[in-house]
């Protein structure tokens, strides 16, 4: 199973969210194999990353994957060992011919293809989240919104 994790970049987490997402994955996943792809971007996201270690230390099947949208030199060297720390693995999608201002919102919605499950925190109408949030709806994909907002 795939968990794509998408939420605003701009998001303070909370207790009852982690319990939330945890309780979630417990539920859905259980102790089957799982990959959650992160996208190591903003609060949510580092929020997310947190939630998933969390839920790995008693689920060892889970992996942690951060998904990358560069792969340039500059990037290799400046911000994957860093990545490396943090994840179980780097996946880079074919994002080759996308224009670098793209590459992010190229690769959240690639997420989400891939994705069995999205868990997300969308609590207003604009925006990368948002626009990832649209796609997921577009492709029929279960969506835990951890506002219980309907956007």
């Amino acid at each position: 199973m795939i968990v794509t994790f998408c939420g605003h970049s701009q998001y303070t987490g909370s207790v009852e969210d982690e319990q939330k997402i945890i309780s979630l994955l417990t539920e859905i996943i259980g102790d089957s194999h799982a990959e959650l792809y992160l996208g190591g971007y903003g609060s949510f996201d580092e929020f997310a990353l947190k939630c998933g270690n969390k839920y790995q230390e008693k689920h060892p099947h889970t992996r942690l994957i951060f998904v990358t949208p560069y792969i340039t030199i500059d990037y290799q060297k400046n911000h994957l060992n860093y990545q490396k720390e943090l994840y179980d693995d780097i996946l880079y999608p074919n994002l080759e011919k996308v224009p670098l201002k793209f590459a992010i919102s190229y690769r959240n919605r690639w997420m989400i293809e891939q994705a069995d499950l999205v868990v997300a925190y969308i609590d207003h109408d604009f925006g990368g989240a948002y626009q990832t949030y649209k796609h997921a709806k577009r492709k029929k994909k279960p969506i835990f919104n951890l506002t219980d907002k309907e956007i």
